[in-house]
C-alpha cells in the first residue's frame, strides 16, 4: 500500500503503517491523522513525540496503553485515564499513534 504526500508516493504496510520511519515528518503524521479523520491538537502530538523518543530511544519498544498513561499523567500535570487517550486515539492509543507517529505496527497483543 502507499498513500500520496506532497507529490511523493510513501510506501506503507497493509495497514497504513509506514514502512520507512525516516520519511516521517511532523507535518506528515497530520496528513496521516487526517486519513483517519482525527485532528491533531497538542495533546495529540504530546502522545506521538512520547512514543516516538520511547520506541527510538529504548530499543525500539512500543508502550504499552499504561505506560502512556503514566506518561501523559506527569507530562500533563493531571491522572489521566484510559479513556482519555482512547478519546484522542479512538482506534488505541498505542497503536493508532504509533502509526501516526510513523512507527511500524506494533505486534504487541493488548494495549493496557
Amino acid at each position: 500500500m502507499s498513500f500520496e504526500y506532497e507529490g511523493t508516493e510513501i510506501e506503507t504496510d497493509a495497514n497504513g503503517y509506514l514502512t520507512n520511519q525516516e520519511d516521517w515528518t511532523e507535518e506528515m503524521g497530520a496528513f496521516m491523522a487526517s486519513l483517519d479523520n482525527v485532528e491533531l491538537t497538542d495533546r495529540h502530538r504530546d502522545v506521538i513525540n512520547f512514543l516516538r523518543t520511547e520506541y527510538f530511544d529504548n530499543g525500539q519498544v512500543h508502550p504499552n496503553t499504561r505506560t502512556i498513561m503514566k506518561a501523559m499523567s506527569t507530562a500533563w500535570g493531571e491522572k489521566i485515564k484510559q479513556g482519555d487517550l482512547y478519546a484522542l486515539f479512538p482506534s488505541d492509543p498505542s497503536k493508532q499513534g504509533g502509526k501516526l507517529a510513523g512507527l511500524p505496527e506494533s505486534r504487541r497483543k493488548g494495549g493496557y
